[in-house]
């Protein structure tokens, strides 16, 4: 597991604890649960019974009067949001596998491949094929179970079902076969490409 994987998922589980176990605290002081099934609170917890407040009034205006709470309180909000921001962006960037261990099962020891490497080496081969106007292929998945997504431009004559018998016996068999994978899932997009009507004089 990749050293951003595992620290996504501990960012994400400490964070969904504490969100979690915080709602259930104020769900439980709101429904009264505390007093009707004789159940002790958390040492310290204000929110009890319903009618209990996170902040007293004057907890919350105890800085409104000083100058330099609102735009410390603003930054803080704006950080936290431009923080949570740049996390979902490396996230979404992240659903490529990057380097990808490549040689059988288990893979050669230290050989690797990227998968922009094999996207491109998939498109080029899959461009070439009879009816195909164009290709663009690119790695998805994880790095030990990678996917391939190929995109492909009919020309106005191609066959759909013969195109992809030939992308499936050849660029992907032997991408698959050259990396030593058991299996290689494939999605394909076809679309046919657009003629303009010819004019005959």
């Amino acid at each position: 597991m990749k050293a951003r994987t595992m620290v996504n998922r501990i960012l994400l589980g400490l964070a969904g604890g504490v969100l979690l176990g915080g709602g259930l605290l104020v769900l439980a002081g709101g429904l009264d649960v505390y007093r009707h099934w004789n159940l002790t609170p958390p040492s310290g917890w204000p929110l009890t019974s319903p009618h209990d407040v996170v902040l007293s009034h004057a907890d919350r205006t105890a800085w409104t009067d000083q100058g330099w709470w609102w735009p410390t309180f603003i930054a803080g909000l704006v950080l936290v949001v431009l923080l949570a921001l740049w996390w979902l962006l490396a996230l979404l960037r992240q659903r490529r596998p990057g380097r990808m261990p490549v040689g059988g099962t288990p893979p050669e020891q230290g050989v690797e491949l990227r998968d922009q490497a094999l996207g491109d080496a998939l498109a080029a081969e899959a461009g070439s094929l009879p009816g195909v106007e164009e290709a663009a292929a690119r790695m998805a998945g994880r790095p030990a179970r990678p996917e391939v997504r190929v995109r492909l431009t009919l020309t106005a004559d191609g066959a759909p079902g013969v195109v992809l018998r030939d992308l499936s016996r050849g660029p992907v068999e032997r991408a698959r076969e050259s990396t030593g994978w058991e299996q290689l899932p494939t999605q394909v997009r076809l679309r046919v490409v657009r003629r303009g009507p010819h004019r005959v004089e």
